[in-house]
């Protein structure tokens, strides 16, 4: 079965994620994702403050820009959410934009390499390991958590280019995709997930997770139109438009679609009522 969510977009300012996240609650959304684009707002507070709010949301931030973050406060952050709200925090990490990423004097030379190290460590502290690394980005002397998961939970990557795709399948539990994904480029990235799981020789199961452009109401499809990243893959209409355009994300190999909204979307509030309510019910 598909699981649906959506978006709370950092333009929105933080004073409104509760209004936001609250209607998600109410009205049986199963999942909201916030991200921590630059210079926009925290991904872990904004994630703190929607799982404090809420009983039953899962909240997952997608990405984290690991260039941005050292490893062992990442993954603090990360297991004191998982044990403070256990199987509703869900974390992702990526690269970063690197234009972004050079604004604040963090670009590597080797994002990949980074991303490679930061996985790999942050998932054997959260498993309770003591970790010692001389990696080229990541460096750990004798660290482990004091408080580890109780269970170790999911890790994400997402990514968009090839190279990185397949990286996440080797690395994380599960991919986050962009909303240029469309379900032919679904297929051709579940098929570079599993390159670099069979690579890691991973047998279990990994969630792909696709954000999904979505509009409806007046003036949608102009807005989803002027998107420059998602105008293509993106849908306007009623519910049975976006859940056809869900389905279809899913048959091509999606476990997860999030809906995500325009930027200048006029009911962030309504959006998520609008999915729960109207959308979910047809998938």
């Amino acid at each position: 079965m598909t699981t649906l969510g959506a978006v709370f977009r950092p333009q929105l300012p933080p004073e409104r994620l509760r209004s936001v996240v609250e209607s998600a609650e109410q009205a049986g959304l199963e999942q909201l994702w916030v991200w921590e684009d630059c210079f926009f707002e925290s991904g872990i507070a904004a994630a703190s403050a929607a799982l404090a709010w809420t009983e039953r949301l899962k909240v997952g931030v997608g990405l984290l820009p690991v260039p941005l973050r050292n490893v062992a406060l990442t993954t603090m952050e990360a297991a004191t959410l998982y044990r403070m709200f256990p199987g509703r925090a869900l974390i992702g990490l990526g690269h970063g934009v690197q234009d972004w990423m050079g604004q604040v004097g963090a670009r590597v030379e080797s994002p990949m390499t980074l991303l490679r190290e930061y996985a790999v460590a942050m998932r054997a502290l959260l498993a309770g390991q003591r970790v010692t690394t001389e990696g080229r980005y990541v460096k750990l002397r004798d660290v482990a958590l004091d408080w580890p998961p109780l269970s170790v939970p999911p890790l994400f990557a997402g990514a968009t280019g090839p190279k990185s795709i397949r990286l996440c399948g080797e690395i994380a539990d599960g991919t986050i995709l962009t909303c240029a994904t469309t379900p032919d480029s679904l297929r051709k990235s579940r098929e570079l997930i599993d390159e670099g799981r069979a690579a890691a020789g991973k047998s279990d199961p990994h969630e792909v997770v696709v954000y999904l452009l979505a509009a409806t109401g007046q003036d949608a499809a102009e807005r989803i139109a002027a998107d420059s990243e998602g105008a293509e893959a993106g849908v306007a209409g009623n519910a049975e438009d976006i859940a056809a355009a869900v389905l279809r994300l899913a048959e091509a190999g999606a476990g997860t679609v999030v809906l995500q909204p325009t930027a200048d979307e006029p009911d962030p509030e309504g959006f998520v009522r609008f999915a729960a309510n109207q959308v979910r019910p047809l998938i």
